[in-house]
């Protein structure tokens, strides 16, 4: 499966939800973090997302539709 990499940027109201968590577990995306900073008021991470097109979409439009900025990163697809 490739793997694709995004950078999610989450709101304040957002912050103590386990977003990873339901990301991979609602949508069988096997998540990777590869950077983060969480603090009270703020949060941005860096994940490689492997799984099916479909899946990874539709996580992608769950993590939108809760206010999640999610951004695809340069060089999306991580071979080898």
């Amino acid at each position: 499966m490739p793997k694709f990499r995004y950078m999610f940027t989450f709101p304040p109201v957002q912050m103590k939800e386990p977003i990873i968590y339901n990301l991979g577990h609602k949508f069988r995306i096997i998540t990777n973090i590869r950077r983060a900073e969480v603090t009270e008021d703020h949060g941005w991470a860096i994940l490689e997302l492997e799984g099916e097109d479909a899946d990874i979409e539709a996580g992608l439009d769950y993590l939108r539709s809760i206010g999640v900025q999610v951004s695809a990163m340069e060089g999306d697809v991580i071979t080898g």
